[in-house]
This record gives C-alpha cells, sequence and structure tokens, in this order.
C-alpha cells in the first residue's frame, strides 16, 4: 500500500489538512508537520520528519540513499553523511532499541538504503491540530485494501498474452499460485499486470509486497501486516492479518520470495487453511511447496531458432525481438531497425535465451553503441556487468546482480554443483552431472540433492519434455557460473573439464561397443555436438590430456560423419592422426581416423589425392588387421572417390574386391552394399543390363532400417542405390518408373536427415527431370539443392548445383547465361577433381556454344569429352556425345557427316540397352531427313 503519495500529501498540506497515520504508539501529522508519541507532541527537525514522511509513505520498500537525499535535500548537494546524521537522530527520536530492545522501525540494507518496517495504519483526515493540542481522536476501524499498493504496470506486456489468459482465468479459484521461473525472465512484471488486471474483481482490495530487499526472514509477517496498512499490538502478526481479511475477497501478491522462502510459505499456507477468501500469488525462483499450492512456470520469450530461413516481418513477430526494439527505441526515440539488423537482434535474443531481463540490458546498450557492436561483445564474451536502469532494483541493475542475488542463498554444495555444471555446453543429463561435478568431497547422492534443489530454484532448466531427461543452463547463467569455477584455482577447473571429456569418450564409446546403429540418430547426437567440441578442445589443449583426446576424435568421428560436419571431422581427424603414438599405428584407432579424413576431404573439399591416400591408407591397415566389415566400409568410399576423379577401371576392381569380402561375410547388408557398388560400376560404363540386375540384387538385400546404418560409410548405400536404379530404368526407356524412384528416394534422404545423402538423391531427381523436360519441377529442385550443398558447405555440390542451373537455363532458351554459367561449374569441378558430371555439364555446354554460333568451340569441348570417355572407360555417355556432335556438324552444313555420327550413336546406344538415347538419336535423324 502507498500510504499518502507525494502528490496527494502535498494537496492536503496547501488546505491545512493531513491524513493521520499511525506506527506503534506514534502519529504523524502530515498537514501539519508534527509527529506525536500517546498524544503528545515530540520536538522534531524539518529533515527528519521528510524523511520520516518518505518512510511511511511506503512501508516495507526499501528506499535508496539516492531517493531520500533526492527528496530530503531536492535542492542542494549533500554527502552521504547526513543522511547518516539525521537517520541516527530520527532513530534516536523513535527510540529503538529502547523497552527491551524490541522496538524496531527502520531496517538498513546494507549499501542499499532503508526501509520502514514497523505497520503503519491510516487514520484518515482532520482539521489541523492547534499547537497546544495534544489530544488523539478515537481511530476508526482501520481500512483494509482501500488504494492499492500495486506499483505500475508496465506499458506493454510482451509477449506474456498466453500466461495472462491463463493465470487471470484461474487466479479466483486457486487459493494460492507461485509463478516460477529463473531470474530476469519477467516474473514481477507478469505479477504486477495481474494484480491491475485483478484488483476490480477483488473490489480495490489488493495489496502488493516486495521482499527482494528484506533480509531478515522474521520480518516477513510485519511486511505484509504494514503493505495492508494494518496496525500489530500483539506479537502475532500472522494473526492480526488473518482477523482483517473478514469474509470478503482479497488479493495478496508476495513478490520475491525465495530468499524468505521458509517463512513466506509458513504464513501462505496459514493464510489459505484460514482465510477460504483470500487469493495469493507469489513470485519466487522455487515454489513453495505447500498445501494447495498451484504452480506456473514462466518460460522465456520465444525467439527465432532457425534466423535465416524466417523473413524480417516474421523475425519481429517473435516476442523478444519485439521487447528489444521496444526497450532501444525507449533508450533512444531516433533508433530504427536498419537492412538485415533485425537478423543480428534474433542472434542476440537466441544467445540471451529469450531472457526478458539480459534483452532488456542488451537493447539499451545496442541503442548507444550499435546492434553489430553489441552482437560482437556478446559473441567474444558474454557480459555480465551491462547496467540497466537507475531506478531498476539494484539486484536487477546487471545480469551480475541479479545472479549474486541467487548465488547468496545456495548452499555450499550447491555452489560447487552450479559451478561445475559451467562446463556443459547445451542439454546434460542426470549421468552426467553425476559423472562430471562428483569427487571425493562430493558424493553422488549429494550431488543429486542439489542438482534438484537449482533446478526447484529455477538455476537450472529442466526440459519438461515427457522422456527427454536432460537439463540444461541458460547462458547468462553458465558464463556466472564459469566465472565462480575459474576463481576456485586452476586445480578444480581442470579436474571438472577432464571429467567431463572423460563422460563424453565414455559414452560414445559405450553407444558404439554396444550397437553401432545408435551413433547414427542424428537428432540424439545433435543437441550434444557443443559438449563433444568442448570436450575436443580442451582435450587436445595446453592443459588437456593427448592420449584422452585421440580417443575422443577417433569416438566422435561417426558423429560428425552422420550429421555431415565434414570440416570439423578433418579438422580433429587431423589432429589426431598428428597425435598418434607409434604403438598406435596399424591399429583400430588409425584406422578409423584415415576413414574418417579421407569421407570428409572428398565430399567437403573435393577428391584430392590427400583423400585418396587416407582412405588407400585405411584399407591397408583393414586388411592387415583382417578386419572385413571395416574393409568392406573403405572399399565403398574408395570406390566412390575412384568414380569421382573418373578412374572407372579401379571403381570397377573396388566393386570386385567389396563382392568377395561380402561374400566372406554372408551377411545381406554387406551383400546389399557389394552389389550397389557393382551396379553403380556397370552403369558407368554403359551396360545397363548388367547394372539393372546387380542394383536390383542390392535392394533385395537390404532395407530401410539396414539403409540407415549404412550411413556410418559416410552416405546411404540404400539410397545411392536407388538413385542409380533410377537413372537405368530411365535409360533403359522406363521413365515413369524412373521418376517414381527418384521421388521415393528423396523422400527417404530427406528422412535420414543426412545432407550428403540428401544432396546425392537431389542430384539424382535433377538428371531424370531434366533428361524427361520437366524442368518446372528441376526449377523448384535447383534451390533446395544450392542451400543443402551450401548450408553444410560441400563445396563439390556447390558446384554441382551451379551447372545445372545452366543446364536448366540452357533448356529455357537462355544460352548466353548457360555457356558462362557452365563454365564455371565446369572449372570448379575440375579444381575439385569431381569429374562424375564433368560429361553432363559439358554436353550442356556444347549445346549451348552451338546456339550461340561458337560452333569451333562446341566441336573442341565434344572432342575433349570424347577422348576423356574413351580415356577412362566411361560409356555411359558416349552415346549422347556422339548425337550431339552429329547436331554440331548438322549446323555447319556436314549433314553427311552428322549422319554417320548418328548411325554410330545408335549402335552404341543399342549395345549398351539404353533405349533413351537410341530414341533421342532416332528423332534427330527423323529431323534431319525433314
Amino acid at each position: 500500500m502507498v500510504l499518502g503519495q507525494i502528490g496527494i500529501v502535498a494537496d492536503f498540506e496547501s488546505q491545512g489538512l493531513g491524513e493521520r497515520m499511525s506506527f506503534g504508539r506514534f502519529c504523524v501529522h502530515p498537514g501539519k508537520r508534527l509527529l506525536t508519541r500517546d498524544s503528545q507532541p515530540l520536538e522534531i527537525g524539518g529533515r527528519a520528519f521528510d524523511l520520516l514522511m518518505a518512510l511511511i509513505e511506503q512501508p516495507g520498500r526499501v528506499l535508496s540513499k539516492r531517493e531520500l537525499m533526492k527528496r530530503v535535500w531536492p535542492d542542494v548537494v549533500v554527502e552521504d553523511g547526513s543522511l547518516r546524521f539525521h537517520m541516527a537522530g530520527l532513530r534516536k527520536l523513535l527510540g529503538e532499541g529502547s523497552d527491551g530492545g524490541d522496538a524496531r522501525f527502520i531496517a538498513t540494507q546494507v549499501g542499499v538504503g532503508y526501509a520502514f518496517v514497523a505497520p503503519v495504519e491510516r487514520l484518515g483526515l482532520e482539521p489541523p491540530l492547534p499547537d497546544h493540542a495534544a489530544t488523539r481522536p478515537a481511530s476508526p476501524e482501520p481500512q483494509v485494501g482501500g488504494t492499492t499498493n500495486i506499483p505500475p504496470p508496465l506499458p506493454h506486456l510482451i509477449g506474456r498474452e498466453r500466461d495472462l489468459d491463463l493465470l487471470i482465468a484461474r487466479v479466483a479459484d486457486i487459493p494460492l499460485f507461485t509463478v516460477v521461473g529463473p531470474a530476469g525472465v519477467g516474473k514481477t512484471s507478469l505479477m504486477i499486470e495481474i494484480g491491475h488486471r485483478l484488483t476490480a474483481q477483488f473490489n480495490g482490495r489488493a495489496t502488493f509486497v516486495d521482499f527482494s530487499m528484506l533480509e531478515n526472514p522474521a520480518l516477513v509477517p510485519p511486511m505484509i501486516a504494514g503493505a495492508m496498512g494494518i496496525s500489530v499490538q500483539s506479537g502475532d502478526p500472522a494473526a492480526a492479518i488473518l482477523g482483517h481479511f473478514g469474509s470478503d475477497p482479497f488479493l495478496l501478491l508476495l513478490d520475491n520470495c525465495e530468499h524468505v522462502i521458509d517463512e513466506a510459505a509458513r504464513i501462505a499456507e496459514r493464510i489459505v487453511e484460514k482465510a477460504p477468501h483470500v487469493r495469493i500469488v507469489a513470485t519466487s525462483r522455487e515454489p513453495l511447496r505447500v498445501r494447495g499450492e498451484h504452480v506456473h512456470r514462466l518460460d522465456a520469450l520465444d525467439y527465432p531458432l532457425d534466423v535465416e530461413t524466417l523473413t524480417r516481418d516474421q523475425l519481429l513477430a517473435y516476442p523478444a525481438i519485439q521487447l528489444f526494439s521496444e526497450r532501444a527505441r525507449a533508450a533512444d526515440s531516433a533508433w530504427e531497425i536498419d537492412g538485415d539488423e533485425v537478423r543480428l537482434i534474433a542472434e542476440i535474443c537466441q544467445r540471451l535465451d529469450g531472457m526478458a531481463l539480459p534483452i532488456e540490458l542488451a537493447a539499451v546498450r545496442a541503442a548507444t553503441h550499435g546492434i553489430a557492436a553489441t552482437a560482437r561483445q556478446i559473441g567474444q564474451r558474454f557480459s555480465l556487468a551491462w547496467s540497466g536502469r537507475r531506478t531498476a532494483q539494484p539486484r536487477q541493475q546487471t545480469l551480475r546482480a541479479t545472479l549474486d542475488w541467487s548465488y547468496d542463498l545456495l548452499s555450499a554444495k550447491e555452489r560447487i554443483v552450479l559451478e561445475r555444471l559451467a562446463v556443459f555446453v547445451g542439454p546434460f543429463s542426470v549421468d552426467g552431472v553425476l559423472d562430471v561435478v562428483t569427487d571425493v568431497a562430493l558424493g553422488f547422492d549429494e550431488a543429486a540433492i542439489a542438482l534438484d534443489e537449482l533446478a526447484a530454484k529455477s538455476l537450472i532448466s529442466a526440459n519438461r519434455v515427457r522422456g527427454a531427461g536432460t537439463y540444461r543452463l541458460l547462458e547468462m547463467t553458465r558464463a556466472y557460473a564459469r566465472e565462480k569455477l575459474a576463481a576456485r584455482g586452476p586445480d578444480d577447473h581442470r579436474a571438472t573439464t577432464r571429467r567431463h571429456a572423460m563422460f563424453f569418450v565414455s559414452e560414445l564409446e559405450a553407444i558404439a561397443a554396444q550397437d553401432s546403429s545408435a551413433l547414427q540418430d542424428a537428432r540424439a547426437l545433435r543437441p550434444q555436438l557443443g559438449n563433444i567440441r568442448s570436450a575436443l578442445d580442451w582435450s587436445f589443449g595446453p592443459d588437456g590430456d593427448i592420449g584422452l583426446a585421440v580417443r575422443l576424435a577417433v569416438a566422435s568421428m561417426p558423429v560428425f560423419l552422420n550429421l555431415s560436419h565434414l570440416v570439423e571431422c578433418r579438422a580433429w581427424a587431423t589432429r589426431a592422426i598428428a597425435a598418434l603414438e607409434p604403438s598406435q599405428r596399424g591399429t583400430p584407432v588409425e584406422l578409423e581416423l584415415q576413414a574418417s579424413l579421407g569421407i570428409a576431404l572428398m565430399f567437403a573439399h573435393g577428391n584430392s589425392p590427400e583423400a585418396g591416400k587416407a582412405l588407400t591408407r585405411a584399407l591397408d591397415v583393414a586388411t592387415l588387421m583382417e578386419d572385413h566389415r571395416s574393409s568392406l566400409g573403405i572399399l565403398a568410399r574408395l570406390h566412390i572417390f575412384h568414380e569421382h576423379v573418373g578412374d572407372y577401371a579401379l571403381t570397377m576392381a573396388c566393386a570386385e574386391q567389396a563382392i568377395a569380402v561380402a561374400q566372406a561375410l554372408a551377411d545381406p547388408e554387406a551383400l546389399a552394399i557389394a552389389y550397389s557398388l557393382s551396379g553403380i560400376s556397370h552403369y558407368q560404363v554403359g551396360d545397363q543390363i548388367c547394372a539393372r540386375r546387380d542394383l536390383e540384387r542390392a535392394l533385395e538385400h537390404s532395407s530401410a532400417a539396414q539403409g540407415s546404418r549404412s550411413v556410418a560409410h559416410g552416405f546411404d548405400h540404400r539410397n545411392r542405390t536407388s538413385i542409380a536404379l533410377a537413372r537405368v530404368l530411365c535409360l533403359s526407356g522406363e521413365p515413369e518408373a524412373a521418376r517414381r524412384l527418384a521421388e521415393r528416394t528423396v523422400v527417404e534422404a530427406v528422412a535420414l536427415d543426412h545432407p550428403v545423402t540428401h544432396c546425392i538423391a537431389l542430384i539424382c531427381s535433377m538428371s531424370i527431370d531434366l533428361w524427361m523436360g520437366e524442368f518446372a519441377r528441376a526449377r523448384e529442385t535447383l534451390p533446395i539443392l544450392r542451400d543443402c550443398a551450401q548450408t553444410n558447405t560441400l563445396a563439390p555440390y556447390i558446384a554441382v548445383a551451379q551447372g545445372f542451373e545452366g543446364e536448366l537455363a540452357l533448356e529455357l532458351g537462355r544460352h548466353a547465361e548457360a555457356v558462362q554459367l557452365l563454365e564455371d561449374s565446369l572449372q570448379q569441378l575440375h579444381e575439385a577433381r569431381y569429374e562424375l558430371l564433368t560429361t553432363r555439364f559439358s554436353l550442356a555446354l556444347a549445346r549451348a556454344l552451338t546456339a550461340v554460333g561458337r560452333l569451333a568451340d562446341a566441336r573442341r569441348v565434344v572432342d575433349t569429352a570424347i577422348a576423356r570417355c574413351m580415356d577412362i572407360g566411361e560409356g555411359i555417355a558416349l552415346a549422347e556425345l556422339l548425337r550431339v556432335k552429329a547436331a554440331i556438324a548438322s549446323a555447319a552444313g556436314a549433314v553427311d557427316d552428322a549422319l554417320a555420327l548418328l548411325d554410330e550413336a545408335a549402335a552404341v546406344a543399342r549395345s549398351q540397352g539404353a533405349c533413351a538415347w537410341e530414341m533421342r538419336v532416332a528423332a534427330d535423324r527423323a529431323g534431319m531427313h525433314v
């Protein structure tokens, strides 16, 4: 309750009237500037009286020294000593410490300010007292509720519509609602808004009590009574509070209960039991845990998870971004969002986990220093010291102050657990906590109890999705805990980070030993990437353990390959290979690292000699170890490597060796992989009959479940088999069957959530659509392929996407554009040694050059491609190359040469079983005769 707001008191004084206020044996007459005790006037100085008035107008609230000095000395600059002097005099006048030391009126919050903690009672208005009057009039019955003391609401409470609707609908029917959430999430703002919206429903009988600056929990009941305007004459303030509720509805708002939780819980439960018409709404960082309590957990504001895919308007619709914009505009009225700055704001809100207080602090910072600078500062080092509103509670003026408030309430063991949890990046499980935070001084049971308490106090966030079983630290809490952990000394920090690395080594090794397919569940592994990276960084770092680093690198290879994080895979594999001990050469450790390095280099950087060298070394090690299953996997990788560089003799040799190994294993999945390699090899050399036979065998031996496991090789073999078979069907004159298979293959690739496999499937789809003249479908697929390749840094596939863009431009009649796109794509593919599609794009380039009249250049491109195909054994495109060469000859007027080339093309197509090529040749011959 606000007793005598400043404007009202001033008005009373101007009329010579005053609202009397009583506390204990004292009475204040504001209009007369008179203080009486037992109806006898006391001598009090003007400054002391102003101090007293400032304090009793807002009983229970801590007023800062700045506020008091501004009130008492509005036009004079004074030192803190003047305030302390007059405060000491006021306390002496009130007799604090007398009567056996029981009387207490003014509490000191060290370093902050002062609060009036005795209950204050309003006694109504009266005419000015004569100077000689000393008789205190009889007091009317105190009025409870009347004018509420709820602080003013925010002009616009953002992103809390659902919470407001739920609570407003239910508060009237629930005795006690506790709004629970971490520091800075916006609990107080929500409760203030609820109070204002419900006051009328409670006929104005509502009281707000802020415990944030209360140091002594024993003063909780007197503080509630004081806020309600109740004069407590007995030793049981709770009884007096209950007596004044009566039978009418009453709304009691208790803010910031966490540091006085026991006393707040006791009186709340007593009110719930004894006053059924009272409704309590409390805020705390943990539930009160009393009978009748309902808990509403307040989550962070919604913010975008995928910034790049959303439009500006979609981003601005998120509450977190709206809050940032509103606060920044309040800090600088000229502030506007320019260009792509909204994406930077979204990234800031992501980093701040959608938490209201840090977003407000960052917005104020951005209004002064700019959005880009603020985003950069947050990215480099999370700042806990940025300042907010001067008028905010001291605990909310910086993030550090906010977290200090929570940290100081923790037990010693809870502090240790919180600090050690800072080594986790992202989510962590209970098992992870127990392995990482415990040591000889902190046991499992103690750590588990501390974990429960930290979750209850909202310092760690539990994933409330059913079956998740994980926790995480908000970024600001993690930054704070990391500082505290570092302050404990290097030994504790190093021991904790080592246990963290050991935990993830053990987890990944155990998963791999139990079932190799378990490592292929991208959805389960993706959230742990931050922890795996952090453990690798530390292990390879100056304070790390190189032996542990190599183990962790080996264990994490399948993770990076499965998620197509090939740049990271290459980096960690390279570092681990360089750190191998001589005794580790020729072992499974080197085998895994070399095989992973080879596939990562091949897909992310092109088919460099280094990639071939790594894969060859891995095969040598597997052969030496007589590890047939590993040999098969590496043969599959070498097969695609030689296919990419255009060495079809070695491709066929890999396939033949793979069949021998698979037959020795006598395993359906192994046979499926081996027949897939053989079918693809036959397709490339131009034998569509044998290709179809082996590819259909491969699909017979595989299933979708088995296919998902083959992602361990860096791509999915079932998917790759279906892609090759779709192309064979298309060339064999079954276009509709080819299209259906290609569509199903893309769907399966998307379901695998594996970017490399997805790109391969999209390339197949594009190829068939363009062959069949489905240009609209190809145009829809192209941006998906480009985005997938660019997002996952798959350099060869980025160049492939550009080649398809050129081929599509050719088919749509944009010939000059097609020439430029195809030439650029071919150059990039040659540099990456990715020759798998260069013949196709050379064909398109020759057609485009012919269309723009550059016949000599077109002939040169085709002749070079034919010579290369004859040299490497790439027979698949030979008939089409001859057909295009015939078209160039026809355009130059050499019709006889063109017909001879068409005859040769038809014979080649017929021998390969490529009906589609044969039909194209027939159509061209018919056109020439016309």
